[in-house]
């Protein structure tokens, strides 16, 4: 049988990145949270936790996580089934969610949960292709990914599909690509691309080229928010979504450089295999929310 407090405490270094803001957490000293991870490792006869800046679980340390997270969402529910009224107090669920996604549609399609019920989310961002692993290693109870096939012990439902394109500034194209883009024009107009993961661009020009240009002048915006911002500002090209273009192309702010090209990220709804009601209301109201928001 495991003790739960020496789980917490594991659980408590992992999702504060440090044994110092697990204690705060826990109201209790570094050393006893450190003593508890300790104990659980020798009960259990195996290193949970890589100590390294920021602490990092170990494979098994990312199973028990994931047990233990698990274990409270159904003690969560269990206590609300049990004492309603009890003075309730709110849950905190984490979920993965690509940036683009968190910009453009997510909050507004799980509104209307946030607003009926006394829960708060965790949001962790990463690529919509990268995401899934955040549920694999139990680190969230469900995330948008571009995976169709569900993980191990949890289920995939679709939320629908988000279609790029590539915008410019209409001084920028004038400027950067007044004979149309080309090869070998792109290998000299300053791109903007969100991160070092980012491909989208790369798979536009080899739907368009057959290959892309490499290397390509590129400024790095980590922001879904000031990417588009630098685009507008006609500091270089990039690849948008449907959800952030749209008004800007109808009001002559941006210009589509390859109206003919675009492309479709599907995306998937991926959480716990868990009978657990608040996330089963989350999982709906996200699909319903998605539906509606990425139609068209």
């Amino acid at each position: 049988m495991l003790d739960y407090k020496l789980v917490q405490a594991l659980a408590m270094v992992i999702q504060e990145r440090g044994f110092e803001r697990a204690a705060r957490a826990l109201n209790i000293t570094q050393s006893a949270v450190s003593q508890r991870v300790k104990l659980l490792e020798e009960q259990l006869g195996q290193i949970l936790l890589i100590r390294i800046t920021p602490p990092r679980p170990t494979p098994a340390g990312r199973q028990l996580l994931k047990h233990y997270l698990q274990v409270n969402r159904l003690e969560a529910d269990l206590a609300e089934a049990m004492a309603p009224e009890a003075g309730r107090r709110f849950t905190t669920m984490a979920v993965g969610i690509n940036a683009d996604s968190l910009a453009t549609w997510f909050l507004e399609a799980v509104r209307p949960l946030l607003l009926a019920e006394r829960l708060v989310v965790d949001i962790r961002t990463d690529d919509q292709e990268r995401t899934h692993r955040m549920l694999k290693d139990g680190e969230v109870v469900g995330c948008i990914s571009t995976q169709a096939t569900p993980l191990q012990g949890c289920r995939s439902l679709p939320l629908g599909r988000m279609t790029y394109g590539l915008f410019a500034a209409p001084a920028f194209a004038g400027r950067w690509f007044p004979g149309g883009v080309t090869p070998q024009a792109i290998g000299r107009a300053p791109a903007v691309i969100f991160n070092r993961k980012d491909a989208l661009h790369r798979h536009l020009f080899r739907q368009a080229f057959g290959a892309a240009p490499d290397p390509i002048p590129c400024h790095y915006i980590p922001s879904s928010e000031k990417f588009a911002d630098c685009i507008l500002m006609g500091l270089g090209y990039g690849m948008l979504p449907r959800q952030q273009s749209a008004a800007h192309l109808a009001a002559g702010r941006l210009v589509a450089l390859m109206p003919d090209h675009q492309v479709r990220v599907d995306l998937y709804w991926q959480c716990w295999n868990l009978r657990s009601v608040l996330l089963e209301k989350l999982t709906r109201q996200l699909c319903d929310g998605a539906k509606r928001l990425l139609a068209g």
